[in-house]
């Protein structure tokens, strides 16, 4: 069909961005930048030989030339500032763009965000939850009575006296002073309580050895 209508059966070429575009003035601008360099060598090549000649024909027509080179120069200039400005204005547009499709993902996202957060909470009980949090509280109550419970006290009351205590403490203080003073008798007398220094010895503690001695002599 498209032989007979005469038609190309070509693709159609790709539609410019403002990337390619970009690209292409910035590729522009690189080779103005190579000329002007060139020309501004030539004009000082120029300037150097003007300042060296006198006036004459010769002078003259060097001076010709670089004015021509001059002119050259300005013309690429003014072509380097435009196409800059061009370029300032698709790199404006460039992002405007850019932040217009950061902006549309960021909607996109939230959207998304929204449907997935609305399922979820759709799935969330709050009755259920508050009957949790009830039960919860309960068991925490029964957990702190259970502890109390257990660190009761079974030695000693809770309605015990604090003068009964006082009187005990000091009741035991005068015992501690009376064994002090029995132990400290004890050590004078040769380590022989005072209540058993006073009796008779018994009869088979030989006293005196001496004496025995002395009966044997006797008998002998």
């Amino acid at each position: 069909m498209n032989r007979l209508f005469g038609t190309s059966s070509k693709p159609s070429a790709p539609k410019p961005t403002l990337s390619t575009a970009i690209t292409s003035l910035d590729t522009r601008l690189s080779s103005i930048d190579v000329k002007l360099a060139s020309l501004t060598a030539e004009l000082s090549g120029y300037q150097t030989k003007l300042s060296k000649m006198r006036d004459g024909p010769g002078k003259t027509a060097l001076k010709q030339k670089a004015l021509k080179v001059l002119r050259q120069r300005k013309q690429y200039e003014a072509q380097r500032d435009q196409i800059q400005s061009q370029v300032w204005n698709m790199e404006q547009a460039q992002t405007m763009q850019d932040n217009l499709k950061n902006t549309m993902v960021t909607i996109d996202a939230l959207k998304q965000t929204n449907k997935q957060l609305k399922k979820e909470y759709g799935k969330v009980d709050i009755d259920k939850i508050e009957r949790l949090q009830d039960e919860m509280a309960d068991l925490l109550d029964v957990g702190n009575e259970i502890q109390e419970s257990l660190a009761r006290g079974y030695e000693v009351p809770e309605d015990v006296d604090e003068e009964e205590l006082d009187a005990e403490l000091e009741a035991l203080g005068q015992e501690v002073e009376l064994e002090r003073e029995m132990y400290g008798g004890m050590e004078n007398a040769g380590a022989v309580p005072s209540w058993m220094q006073d009796e008779v010895p018994p009869e088979f503690v030989d006293e005196d050895p001496a004496g025995k001695n002395k009966v044997k002599e006797v008998a002998g």
